[in-house]
């Protein structure tokens, strides 16, 4: 099977974001989106009754509305892009009484109630999956950035996949599944993986290892689509981008903005180092399985496996060194700003502290939770 791979400008950026619709006053998922993806429309004559609208978009369940870029050349043109999407939502959501909110899960919404849309690819994925299907009501970031050449594909791939763990920390925001606390950072990290072709990605050592391992997936039956690879990262190749999806929901764009710098600069400088003829290290898979892990269970907490000789470090520490390495990628793609904002979660907590802070002032109220959720979309991270 051949699979060919779009031509792509290097490191040019696409995010989407997924978004919960949510009663604004009880905090219970709203399964509105119809009736937003309808109003959304309605403001663009130009589209026909049954089109999407280009930025807004359907997702598997009716409480969730999905924003997505355009091709972006920096992390400020994409959150100028996804707030002016959030803002065309909220002229249809506002007067419905309907709040936006963002985290890895609902704190408190019972999963299995959720309706899911009414499309065929939806339906045969619950039907296939049955109750792992039923609890995916977990929301999340993807960041894709553009490669140049097929042949960086997997490479790239192989060196995000060291950084799983810095990404599952920082954005970690799902301790609380169906009013319990799980005592994990991302529950949904655990949750996701649990669909067929989910979870961390293959390495291959070539493009046509990848391509007979994607025939092999249509030729039993596994999947229908190559999009049907839901890997934590992936390569796209209709788009021409490397996909990082680990990402639990962020709660503010500023945090959207900080995790597309990050994604965009690692993917930069893993191309800049193909480009100059080296290589990117790895690590067995089973180091990195393990820091999956860590990262759900413990999040900024983690003490990580950082290479192949199986030395560790505090992920926060890790993750410092990292962003000094990368401030002069960031000032060529112009995103110090953004990268810069990485730091400010880690002082600040990641969604997983904050939501237990607020639940801890509230004596457990997970409805206080999501209204706080509620609040910093609105209004932004708070100190």
């Amino acid at each position: 099977m051949k699979i060919d791979f779009a031509s792509s400008r290097q490191s040019t950026l696409g995010v989407e974001w997924e978004l919960a619709l949510v009663d604004g006053k009880t905090g219970e998922l709203a399964s509105v989106a119809n009736q937003v993806l309808r109003g959304v429309a309605s403001r663009h004559p130009e589209l026909n009754e049954d089109d999407e609208h280009p930025h807004i978009k359907q997702e598997l369940l009716l409480n969730t509305v999905e924003l997505v870029t355009g091709i972006c050349e920096t992390a400020a043109e994409a959150k100028e892009d996804l707030s002016r999407s959030v803002a065309a939502v909220r002229e249809i959501t506002d007067p419905m009484g309907v709040e936006l909110f963002c985290a890895g899960s609902h704190p408190f919404s019972p999963p299995q109630l959720q309706p899911v849309t009414d499309k065929a690819r939806y339906a045969k994925l619950i039907d296939r999956t049955q109750w792992w299907g039923r609890q995916m009501v977990i929301y999340g970031v993807h960041v894709h950035v553009g490669l140049d050449r097929r042949d960086k594909a997997l490479p790239v791939l192989d060196g995000l996949v060291n950084y799983f763990p810095h990404f599952q920390a920082l954005s970690a925001s799902s301790p609380f599944w169906g009013g319990e606390d799980t005592g994990y950072a991302s529950q949904r990290a655990l949750m996701f993986q649990q669909l067929p072709t989910a979870g961390l990605p293959f390495q291959f050592r070539s493009w046509e290892e990848y391509e007979s391992y994607v025939q092999d997936m249509f030729t039993t039956g596994v999947i229908d689509t190559i999009s049907e690879i839901r890997w934590d990262i992936r390569p796209v190749p209709a788009l021409g981008t490397i996909e990082m999806r680990i990402c639990d929901g962020l709660a503010t764009l500023e945090e959207v903005g900080a995790i597309a710098a990050l994604t965009q600069c690692l993917v930069d400088e893993f191309s800049t180092i193909l480009d100059n003829g080296g290589t990117i290290p790895t690590m067995p898979p089973w180091h990195v399985q393990e820091n999956k892990w860590r990262a759900a269970r413990y999040g900024l907490d983690a003490i990580i496996i950082i290479d192949a000789a199986g030395r560790e470090q505090l992920v926060t520490d890790h993750l410092l060194e990292t962003l000094n390495r990368l401030e002069p990628v960031a000032a060529k793609l112009r995103c110090s700003d953004e990268l810069a904002d990485v730091e400010k979660i880690v002082r600040r907590g990641a969604g997983y502290q904050r939501q237990r802070r607020v639940a801890e002032e509230n004596g457990g109220n997970l409805q206080a939770v999501v209204l706080d959720l509620v609040k910093q979309m609105r209004n932004g991270p708070t100190a």
